[in-house]
């Protein structure tokens, strides 16, 4: 089905997982210099279906599955990069990233700063992120934070099909590294996405529902919990701002600065552990920003500090959802407690059959 919108823009509804692999295909259409490796890459299945095809279409020399050892992986790449190569390296885990700490924050970030600017690296990593089916305190991280602390390495999270799509073609166009994380539940995900997607740039947060009484600003699959929380509370007349930074670095702080000005309260729910967090840079800069306007201090919603549990009940309460972010309106507005006995809110959840 396609749809035209106000700006005449053909579009066409797509997942999330369709949107990163058309993305792909169409870049590597574009330039013979981009190509895609890692663990499990030209399996049929195609992590999660976001590389599915892309051996058939362009060969095993740009489409190849690789031997596990992510710092060799990363290396690999830094050394295509500065050969002139496009690479796109996929980490179905996000957590085994740090095998390639070295490699990233030593040399992949630092080579252009180090050269003088005389060279680039020109390498887009893709990780996946997650929860659900008993992953555990090996399988759960997020750790965008840790990521965004390195100078060098840019660092997005799209929630969105069409922001997936429009972030990738910019990420892979980028002549220095781009880190994008991906929420394995918003592969299922489905809206309109442009036919001929424009590279999207980068720094440019996303204002995913408008209000006027409170401000949540969310990253990746928080975002969704956050709209879910608007939507139960609009039922009271309570109107949430859920502003999506899209790319933390860089960041876009005058849309986040902008929206608590005008709701005057602002929780932050992110997608990871609180200490040293995300979470705790973008509250941080709110309560300096916007000091003199704030009605209360700025709300922080993330992960039980704590690893992961791997049993399904304790799981649910290591992860915040939909029903925190409720409460935590509630308590900066003073409202009684909405009665949440018949709302359903792990959807997704159920969706979600396994990594395969």
């Amino acid at each position: 089905m396609f749809f035209m919108d106000k700006k005449n823009i053909q579009s066409k509804m797509l997942s999330y997982r369709d949107a990163i692999c058309e993305a792909t295909v169409q870049e590597m259409k574009r330039d013979k210099n981009v190509f895609v490796y890692g663990i499990d890459i030209a399996d049929h299945k195609g992590i999660f279906g976001t590389t599915a095809g892309l051996a058939e279409k362009f060969g095993a020399k740009r489409s190849f599955s690789t031997p596990l050892c992510e710092e060799a992986l990363v290396g690999f790449g830094l050394g295509s990069a500065l050969a002139g190569l496009r690479p796109i390296n996929v980490h179905m885990r996000i957590d085994f990233l740090l095998l390639a700490m070295n490699q990233l924050s030593n040399m992949v970030s630092s080579w252009h700063y180090g050269s003088g600017g005389q060279m680039k690296v020109p390498m887009v990593i893709r990780a996946v992120i997650g929860r659900g089916w008993g992953q555990s305190y090996q399988h759960n991280k997020s750790m965008q934070s840790v990521f965004a602390h390195i100078p060098g390495l840019k660092v997005v999270m799209p929630t969105t099909p069409e922001d997936a799509k429009g972030l990738l073609i910019t990420a892979i166009r980028d002549d220095n590294p781009v880190l994008i994380i991906e929420h394995r539940w918003l592969y299922d995900a489905i809206d309109k996405v442009p036919v001929r997607q424009e590279p999207m740039p980068f720094g440019k947060a996303h204002v995913l529902r408008r209000g006027k009484d409170i401000t949540v600003v969310a990253t990746s699959w928080m975002n969704v919990e956050a709209l879910r929380a608007a939507e139960v509370l609009a039922r009271r007349g309570v109107e949430v701002e859920v502003v999506d930074p899209r790319t933390l670095v860089p960041l876009d702080e005058k849309t986040i600065i902008r929206s608590v000005q005008k709701t005057k309260r602002c929780i932050v729910a992110d997608y990871d552990w609180g200490f040293c967090g995300f979470g705790a840079e973008i509250a941080a800069r709110v309560s300096e920003k916007c000091f003199g306007v704030l009605r209360g201090p700025v709300g922080r919603i993330h992960f039980a500090d704590t690893p992961c549990p791997c049993t399904r009940p304790l799981e649910m309460v290591f992860y915040p959802g939909a029903e925190t972010i409720i409460r935590e309106i509630e308590r900066q507005l003073k409202l009684t407690p909405t009665d949440l006995t018949k709302e359903n809110f792990y959807s997704y959840e159920r969706k979600f059959k396994g990594p395969f």
